[in-house]
């Protein structure tokens, strides 16, 4: 029985053309001018020693800038940079610059199982920051309170089983009691090896009987009484 969900966002619950063409170049634009600003000042300095540390040592903050911009043109999980992303993008929610994408069948379903009594958390290469940003200023308003918890890559990167075995140990459930959503066959291999129970969310495919994991176009077709 199925006690607990752990859900991704990119092509999940959120569509990726909302992340890859509003987020990202949102960041893009606004890094090189919002680093600059705050370099002086916490938590951007960290961040860009971390990102330093990642390039191999020290280096200029320009460097560092630099490299930041390749990274998001790269789509690179980099922990700091996911983190300096979701500052920024906290500054064009709040201005009303966009809205969190949401599929209207994640909205619904979402709200079902929590009515239910299922436990419902967000595992993405996002920030915590970052993913509370994108509910709290969805296009069906604030969702936050529909979480139990958030999950980004300070665990453990999501194509290693080790994290989804960290994600257990702090929701507090047997593995078999999760069921874990993504659109990314490697992430469901990694939850499937911790012991979780998945599901592939394939929006704009066809659904395969012969696929490795449960696959669905829809948060309505999951089936959570036969899991």
């Amino acid at each position: 029985m199925i006690k607990a969900i752990v859900t991704d966002i990119e092509g999940t619950t959120s569509s990726l053309s909302f992340v890859k063409d509003v987020l990202f170049p949102y960041a893009h634009k606004h890094l090189t001018g919002y680093v600059t600003q705050h370099a002086g000042q916490e938590p951007v300095r960290s961040l860009l020693e971390q990102a330093a540390q990642e390039m191999g040592g020290a280096q200029s903050d320009q460097a560092i800038i630099a490299q930041m911009i390749r990274w998001i043109d790269e789509d690179k999980k980099i922990t700091p940079l996911k983190t300096l992303q979701g500052m920024i993008w906290e500054h064009g929610y709040r201005h009303g610059d966009y809205a969190g994408h949401l599929y209207d069948d994640a909205y619904i379903n979402l709200q079902k199982w929590r009515q239910t009594g299922i436990r419902l958390y967000v595992y993405s290469s996002g920030s915590v920051h970052a993913q509370k940003l994108l509910f709290r200023y969805s296009v069906k308003g604030d969702l936050t309170t529909l979480f139990s918890g958030y999950f980004d890559t300070n665990i453990g990167h999501k194509r290693e089983a080790e994290a989804y075995r960290r994600i257990t140990r702090e929701i507090g459930l047997p593995a078999e009691q999760i069921l874990f959503l993504s659109d990314i066959r490697e992430e469901l291999d990694a939850a499937q090896t911790a012991g979780m129970q998945t599901c592939w969310l394939v929006r704009d495919a066809q659904v395969s009987a012969l696929a490795a994991h449960q696959q669905v176009r829809s948060f309505d077709d999951i089936d959570l009484i036969s899991k």
